[in-house]
């Protein structure tokens, strides 16, 4: 699967990481190089400096034929607009979105995008961890993280 990643914050390095150790064709952007260093630096994906809402940016990432794209910015307002472009322009079958205002996420989640609040993630793990529910919050969070990985991939998988 070939995914598209705008964002190399921790959350990006990570999930570009992860997805690569799945053996993913991965595609990294961000507006500034340093935030390269935080990827591993035996990382074979594409690493493209700019603009994550600029068409021309996100085609030199290999948009046009991704199966995959995850906006994981620090900010909302860009990860939707990023996201809405790979969904409407260039009509890529999986995009994700991380959109910290829960009110956000749920109205974009009503238009057709799939978003996820991380503001919302954390209170339930740390609700479940409090009331007993969990008995390992770094295990809910690895759960979490391989159902989102599994997610890009099923969502991929019925593009083909």
């Amino acid at each position: 699967m070939k995914v598209v990643i705008l964002g190399c914050g921790r959350v990006g390095a990570e999930l570009a990481m992860m997805l690569e150790r799945a053996n993913h064709t991965v595609s990294i952007i961000d507006s500034s190089s340093e935030s390269f260093l935080r990827i591993d630096p035996h990382f074979k994906g594409q690493k493209i400096v700019g603009n994550g809402v600029d068409e021309e940016v996100l085609k030199r990432a290999g948009l046009e034929t991704a199966d995959a794209f995850a906006a994981v910015t620090n900010g909302d307002n860009r990860n939707i607009m990023a996201s809405q472009i790979a969904k409407e322009i260039f009509q890529v079958p999986k995009v994700v979105c991380r959109i910290y205002d829960p009110i956000r996420q749920s109205t974009y989640r009503t238009l057709g995008l799939d978003a996820f609040s991380p503001t919302i993630i954390g209170a339930e793990v740390l609700f479940n961890a409090l009331n007993g529910q969990a008995t390992d919050s770094a295990q809910l969070a690895q759960k979490l993280q391989e159902r989102i990985v599994e997610n890009i991939g099923q969502k991929a998988e019925e593009k083909g």
